[in-house]
């Protein structure tokens, strides 16, 4: 039998959590250290928190910190990959027994307690960009890939390693943290309706060809070449996956990226109990890996444009085994 509630795991961790000490440690105030304050949009129980890690050191920021922890575990604490890390940070157990900390003074250093993983992630990316320090190239992108990849990696090749997974998460979480605003938008979630309104306009989108490629603003076009499994849809006139949420999405005034994960980065994820209808169901196993996107319509299902050779329907959420995320369209961006 299909599943009728989401597979993924709910959010319920408190945010409160004190990091006075290892900011004092790292010898940086608190008010100066990093850049601008935190403007990406985050689950409101790790706002505080992420803001006073985010000033752990001057390499990093509350956005950089943010960006990391939405590409790493899309904000779920109890996320495990399969690689085998865990927690919202998504430490390795051997790299936490290393580098995790006891954040919030209870005695105990918890991979699983957003308290502690969060404040733990920034002090080693901190400790990341002490260890590549003397790399060429850019200081960031050397950090993040330590971060992902290991510092001796980096210093092996002289900068970000030539690993698709890599620098592909060295991309997202720069042009993530990167991400403002742009004018005339309020940067919230879309509300309940705008979700109501693009889900209709994918509705009466069911049995459109799918297209690789295919969809734009103005409604199905015809697609390019070609998918990963050779199919073109330069002569099919459709929507894939992401154009389908893109022209859903612009009937309700919102814009978004063309490509699923560009999407969402564009989104806020939410809590999975808090999921309403048009909210878009992300797929990956990654932020960056993120290769499908659907949206809600209740009950546990989705309407979705799925592949080469269908058209856009309805599917179960756990059409796909690896479900990542749900989130929520917030800014505009042009397309």
């Amino acid at each position: 039998m299909r599943p009728t509630t989401p597979v993924i795991v709910g959010i319920g961790a408190s945010a409160a959590v004190v990091v006075a000490a290892l900011v004092q440690a790292a010898g940086v105030d608190p008010f100066t250290a990093g850049s601008a304050a935190l403007s990406l949009s985050v689950p409101a129980a790790y706002k505080s928190l992420i803001e006073e890690a985010g000033h752990t050191c001057s390499d990093i920021s509350p956005n950089l910190l943010a960006a990391l922890l939405k590409q790493e575990s899309g904000f779920i604490p109890d996320r495990t990959s399969p690689a085998g890390a865990e927690g919202i940070a998504q430490f390795m157990p051997s790299t936490w027994e290393n580098h995790g900390l006891d954040a919030n003074g209870d005695g105990k250093r918890d991979i699983w307690d957003p308290q502690d993983a969060i404040p733990s992630a920034a002090k080693y990316l901190c400790d990341s960009a002490q260890e590549v320090k003397n790399v060429p190239g850019d200081k960031t992108a050397n950090m993040l890939a330590a971060y992902n990849a290991g510092a001796d990696r980096v210093k092996k090749f002289g900068g970000v390693p030539p690993y698709k997974e890599t620098q592909n998460y060295v991309k997202t979480i720069t042009a993530t943290a990167n991400a403002a605003p742009p004018t005339g938008s309020s940067g919230t979630p879309a509300n309940s309706g705008q979700a109501s309104t693009a889900l209709a306009a994918a509705q009466q989108m069911l049995g459109t060809p799918y297209s690789w490629g295919g969809g734009s603003a103005s409604g199905p076009t015809k697609g390019t070449c070609c998918s990963p499994n050779g199919r073109s849809g330069a002569s099919v006139t459709g929507f894939d996956c992401s154009g389908l949420a893109l022209y859903a999405y612009a009937k309700a005034g919102i814009s978004l990226p063309r490509t699923a994960a560009a999407q969402y980065a564009a989104s806020e994820p939410v809590d999975p109990d808090d999921m309403r209808p048009g909210d878009l169901v992300f797929y990956g196993s990654s932020g960056s890996s993120i290769h499908h996107v659907g949206m809600y319509v209740g009950g546990g299902w989705i309407i979705n444009a799925p592949r080469p050779g269908t058209e856009v329907r309805y599917d179960p959420m756990d059409t796909m085994s690896d479900l990542f995320a749900v989130a929520r369209p917030t800014h505009t961006q042009e397309i």
